[in-house]
């Protein structure tokens, strides 16, 4: 997965003089190896005194978007967090403004799991309370019950997919 990860690093001296130079890099390589495949590319540089670059282009990032004025160590550190969690860190990213200490919490400390819906999740924390028994359970509006436990504040879900819910506590 992380191979996937990637960075486009440009020359800015190349740019502002209207060639396109750069070079794909793996945003999960330890961050000395970035800077020197970045050190390469500037030295090989089509313009004289290239110094200078700039994140051009990314792949991988799982829908966050990398600002361009996202320096390489950030760039890093966010790649490294959706390589440890691909199916989530993304959408996780995005939910939590591009923090990573808060989503790293979340995973680590909040996350429940992965439901087809809030009523499932409902249906499977009552059954782990209480038995139910089956004259009852008829009556139970699970749904609701996990709408409310949302509009309550006690959870919050991240949608990644067609019936794929992720559930975290809030506190």
């Amino acid at each position: 997965m992380c191979e996937e990860i990637k960075i486009y690093v440009a020359d800015l001296a190349a740019y502002n003089n209207g060639k396109l130079y750069g070079v794909w890099i793996n945003a999960c390589l330890d961050l000395d190896e970035i800077q020197e495949q970045i050190n390469i590319m500037l030295s090989n540089s089509p313009e004289d005194c290239a110094e200078e670059y700039a994140i051009h282009d990314y792949e991988g990032f799982n829908g966050y978007e990398l600002s361009e004025y996202t320096g390489i160590k950030t760039a890093h550190e966010i790649a490294c967090f959706i390589a440890e969690y691909p199916d989530l860190a993304g959408a996780l990213l995005c939910h939590f403004g591009g923090s990573i200490e808060e989503a790293r919490q979340a995973i680590e400390d909040n996350y429940v799991g992965c439901y087809k819906s809030l009523a499932d999740y409902a249906e499977e924390l009552t059954d782990s309370i209480d038995q139910i028994p089956d004259n009852i359970a008829y009556y139970i509006d699970y749904e609701r019950m996990g709408r409310d436990m949302e509009l309550s504040g006690d959870i919050y879900t991240i949608a990644t997919a067609y019936d794929e819910i992720h559930i975290f506590w809030s506190h």
